[in-house]
């Protein structure tokens, strides 16, 4: 991400170029077009845009909805999507979105402002709970309605005064509400017709094995979209998804695979995301809510050993993006200190501390839950595991007795915000229940701020508060791996979020193999 600045002249042109390739039939040849076939792991997967948390829905997701805004499948900037245009008022505090003309779902139902005001309203419903609802607090009297302190919706900010126009106001400058809108959670939906869709693809088959998707004929740019139809075949065979791949019987591989065993290395794609692994307390949780016992733990744990073998290892929350300033992150590990701290909150010899811990079901986190074991022992702290299978580990987050979870959380949209958001006091996506004043009000101010260098210092300190009061603990930042047969599918470009929309993969010839001859 660092060269991002540096490219910007170059990804202003090639955005062009990929706006054209997409939206030009003459690009990709229709006779060559077929079935693409992506594998994918094995998962429960919720395909309800408000309540997906997963980025395996996501992938799906993006195919069958459509937001106001999309992602531009190079840049990852928001492009306008059934938005036509946008306005944003002379104090920055009122956005006016004009749609598109003549948008229908799939079921024939118009697409309009309406379909925004009811589907948000019904987001922010306190009784949903939808975990990425807080992302629209900036808009006013959001959070107020979410959280049920005001029931009335028509003194919420979103309006739709037409057809065609939907009115935002906002609490304050947010900079960053275009890329918000991209997110899956604020696309055309209606909620009580599930089957209605508004993106490039409609949902035909779900089965513990295949998602099956069927382009979608009313959709807005259906002469754009190349593919007639795409199977997601949802396996963990590692070894017969990379034998999948070698025989042609498999496009794209985003599940587990083998790469030793790939014929054709070029066809690997290996790119950091802008995601981070880490440990966080439950910080409600009685003794874990004060910070001197967090940070006790912290300064015992054996840091080094939990990141050997990551390949970005990191000592902070947010991935840096260019022009982010360092963090401090945790502190070296000191026994003495540790010692002192649990002292300090009453712990010693006479009174024993112990620590629940809750990590996902595989050999991984039982080696981590073991490090951590050993390492706390010698403090004289006792520390009980429970492990969960990895398809119930999210849901139980809320509703299992422990103080320590693993998460690996994948930005949402590029900004420091979509990890900071998720340790907001109010924020829905908080689920350490950790609550700070001081980094509320660094999150507000920064998001008055025009000025990037200086709004991302003021979510640095922010980040810095986070870290100094124990709530987590970093270990690495992800890397994406992929498998994709380059030379017949275009379309398909390595970002940092690891998105990429369905309604641009096309196939092409391949190119044929230089200095080769073909016999007549």
């Amino acid at each position: 991400m660092a060269k991002r600045f540096f490219l910007r002249a170059f990804f202003c042109i090639a955005s062009l170029v990929c706006v054209f390739c997409a939206e030009s039939e003459s690009v990709f040849k229709k006779e060559l077009q077929r079935e693409f076939v992506i594998i994918d792991s094995e998962h429960r997967y919720n395909l309800n845009p408000f309540t997906a948390t997963y980025t395996n829905d996501a992938r799906v997701l993006v195919g069958l909805y459509e937001g106001l805004f999309s992602y531009n499948p190079l840049t990852l900037e928001p492009e306008p999507a059934i938005a036509e245009s946008f306005k944003i008022s002379r104090n920055k505090l009122t956005w006016t979105i004009t749609l598109k003309e003549n948008l229908t779902f799939s079921n024939g139902e118009k697409i309009t402002a309406f379909t925004f005001q009811n589907a948000w309203r019904q987001l922010l419903d306190p009784s949903l709970s939808a975990p990425f609802a807080s992302l629209l607090d900036c808009i006013k009297g959001v959070e107020e309605y979410r959280t049920g302190k005001n029931t009335n919706f028509s003194s919420v900010g979103i309006t739709a005064k037409d057809d065609r126009t939907l009115v935002l106001k906002l609490n304050g400058p947010t900079e960053h509400l275009a890329k918000l809108l991209c997110h899956h959670s604020f696309s055309a939906y209606l909620p009580d017709e599930p089957g209605a869709y508004s993106g490039a693809f409609v949902l035909k088959e779900l089965t513990k094995d295949n998602i099956v998707l069927e382009k979608n004929p009313k959709y807005r740019a259906k002469d754009t979209v190349p593919l007639s139809s795409i199977r997601f075949i949802l396996s963990d065979d590692r070894e017969k998804n990379t034998y999948m791949f070698n025989t042609g019987k498999a496009d794209w591989v985003s599940g587990p695979l083998d790469s030793n065993s790939v014929l054709d290395s070029s066809s690997l794609s290996v790119s950091p995301q802008f995601g981070t692994e880490y440990l966080f307390f439950k910080t409600s949780n009685g003794v874990f809510s004060n910070p001197d016992v967090r940070n006790a733990l912290i300064y015992a744990a054996p840091i080094e050993e939990l990141r050997a073998g990551s390949l970005i290892q990191t000592n902070s929350l947010v991935l840096p993006l260019s022009g982010y300033p360092e963090v401090f992150g945790l502190p070296d590990p000191e026994e003495e200190t540790a010692l002192a701290l649990l002292k300090k909150a009453g712990y010693g010899e006479s009174e024993k501390l112990t620590v629940k811990l809750c990590l996902i079901d595989s050999e991984y986190s039982h080696s981590q839950a073991e490090l951590l074991q050993k390492a706390w022992e010698k403090i004289g702290v006792e520390t009980v595991c429970t492990f969960l299978p990895s398809g119930q580990y999210l849901d139980a987050v809320e509703k299992e007795d422990a103080d320590i979870f693993s998460y690996i959380w994948i930005g949402d949209f590029a900004d420091p915000l979509a990890f900071l958001e998720l340790f907001r006091g109010s924020s829905s996506l908080n689920v350490s229940d950790w609550a700070n004043p001081r980094f509320d009000a660094l999150l507000n101010e920064a998001a008055t701020i025009k000025d990037s260098s200086k709004r991302y210092e003021k979510l640095a300190e922010a980040e810095q508060i986070l870290i100094d009061d124990g709530v987590i603990i970093p270990i690495s930042h992800t890397v994406s791996l992929n498998l994709v047969d380059f030379s017949t599918v275009k379309g398909w470009f390595s970002n940092a979020l690891d998105i990429h929309p369905l309604r641009y993969l096309y196939f092409v010839l391949p190119e044929p193999y230089p200095n080769l001859v073909m016999a007549k």
